[in-house]
């Protein structure tokens, strides 16, 4: 009975501890913005984009796209036309698994309009060429942590 009411109490704390344990704090928000924004001062010009995967369930946009050295607040959501090669997700048949990863993108917009049922909206179509993996853990974007996740219906713009 001792050895069950420990047991109880032990796992009751370790729930309690997990429970209270929260995400990252402002100051070290704000400093990652600034380490990310540093890197996006020092980015090459160049005929790429930057794009971030901003994977929702119910919505087909593959995420945002920005040229070098443009801030978020610059980047447009995007639908991939994936005629000529497939972005990784679908190419590993894992989709959505690269939620958040940052990467180096060619190809073009093609000046259509793709109509998204689920968000009742019209997105650029983009050309994809080909893709390189930048990071898959980079700076935030966003300031509400709903952007975050893939079953909300939520897409706001980056800061």
């Amino acid at each position: 009975m001792s050895m069950n009411r420990n047991l109880i109490t032990l796992l009751s704390l370790l729930f309690a501890l997990n429970a209270c344990q929260t995400g990252p704090s402002a100051r070290d928000l704000q400093k990652a913005r600034s380490a990310m924004e540093e890197n996006i001062r020092n980015e090459r010009p160049g005929n790429y984009f930057i794009g971030r995967r901003y994977f929702k369930v119910d919505y087909k946009m593959w995420g945002y796209l920005r040229k070098p050295g443009e801030p978020w607040t610059d980047s447009r959501l995007v639908v991939f036309n994936e005629d000529k090669t497939l972005a990784p997700d679908r190419a590993a048949n894992a989709i959505g698994t690269d939620n958040g990863f940052e990467y180096k993108i060619y190809g073009r917009f093609s000046g259509q309009d793709v109509y998204e049922p689920a968000s009742n909206a019209t997105y650029p179509e983009f050309l994809l060429g080909s893709m390189e993996l930048v990071t898959k853990t980079p700076g935030p974007i966003f300031k509400n942590r709903k952007a975050l996740n893939p079953k909300e219906r939520y897409y706001p713009n980056p800061y």
